[in-house]
């Protein structure tokens, strides 16, 4: 006995499959491109953050020999009776710190190598080598609206959340279209021995949905369940898009201030201090913890603004990554 069976859907639900099917697909890619431009924000990310280490290690070394005249001077005033050896003490205890802040760093340093290893996949290898001295400072000339319209406009996000509410719009149809019936057609051959001649047969069935009650308007209503929320997830992303676009361009615009602000005020006047102390502090008309203090603060300023300058520089990644394909981002000297 042979047989052969074939199942022919009412028309129009293969064609519906198809379409989910190639809605599903498109959407897939999108959310690739979506995932490429994050990876590469994120290796950015951690090669700033690389940068700032390197950076706070050759801070510390350019300090480093201020502490040691600081040092030096103490040994000789208390040498000569001049100053106490609290004074001697305080100045060691401040380089050792510096020692210690340095191999925090250098530690740091081999996390961050370790996560942007990760992050681009390759495993061991030699070392990624340290970056630049200085890195290009770059210029977003672009306002909010303009570049939350373009992210929302190119973000791959925002295609993938289009071609899943097709998706979801052809399953509710598919959904609808399970009210009529599908048939088949069955053929089979039956060859028999004897006296008996060989059989034929061919037959047909039809499925009635006689429990569409319980069976197909539940799933209709599933179906524009799930629509709904594809709607409002869509919703959601542009909202989500939008406020990313304009935090990440207000901490570039606030980063521009502080660095100003380090660079032309803070970093100027106490670098003045710094020396105006040191001279003092050799004449004796000033006491170590005076100065001691005033480098410190130094220190802490001139690292405050390569944070700032990292920080800037990452939202600068994050918004290139949201308004891909958007002109107008340049690269400029060093602030």
């Amino acid at each position: 006995m042979f047989g052969a069976s074939q199942q022919f859907l009412f028309p129009g639900k293969r064609t519906l499959k198809g379409e989910m099917a190639a809605r599903d697909a498109e959407s897939q890619e999108a959310m690739y491109e979506l995932l490429k431009l994050k990876t590469v924000s994120r290796v950015t990310e951690l090669y700033y953050d690389l940068f700032l280490a390197h950076k706070n290690i050759a801070l510390l070394k350019n300090r480093e020999d201020i502490f040691i005249r600081i040092e030096d001077q103490a040994l000789a005033r208390y040498g000569t009776g001049k100053a106490m050896q609290q004074e001697v003490l305080m100045a060691q205890t401040e380089k050792y710190m510096l020692l210690e802040k340095e191999a925090m760093f250098r530690q740091k340093i081999q996390s961050l190598e370790a996560m942007l290893r990760a992050a681009i996949g390759r495993q061991g290898g030699a070392p990624l080598g340290k970056p630049p001295t200085n890195l290009p400072y770059r210029l977003f000339l672009h306002e909010a609206d303009v570049a939350a319209e373009t992210a929302l406009r190119h973000s791959p996000e925002i295609k993938s959340r289009n071609k899943m509410i097709d998706d979801a719009n052809a399953r509710v149809m598919l959904a609808k279209k399970d009210y009529f019936p599908d048939f088949s057609v069955n053929a089979g051959y039956f060859n028999r021995s004897g006296i008996y001649k060989d059989m034929w047969g061919l037959a047909s069935t039809i499925n009635i949905p006689l429990y569409y009650k319980t069976k197909q308007e539940p799933a209709v209503r599933e179906a524009k369940a799930a629509l709904a929320q594809a709607k409002q997830e869509l919703e959601a992303a542009k909202l989500m898009i939008d406020a990313a676009v304009r935090d990440n361009l207000a901490m570039v615009k606030a980063a521009d201030k502080l660095m100003d602000l380090y660079k032309n005020g803070l970093i100027s006047k106490n670098s003045q201090d710094v020396e105006a102390a040191l001279s003092g502090y050799a004449t004796g008309k000033t006491e170590a913890i005076v100065i001691l203090s005033r480098i410190k603060a130094l220190l802490e300023y001139e690292n405050q603004y390569w944070v700032q300058f990292t920080e800037r520089e990452k939202a600068m990644a994050r918004l290139q990554a949201i308004t891909q394909g958007l002109e107008g981002t340049s690269g400029g000297a060093q602030k």
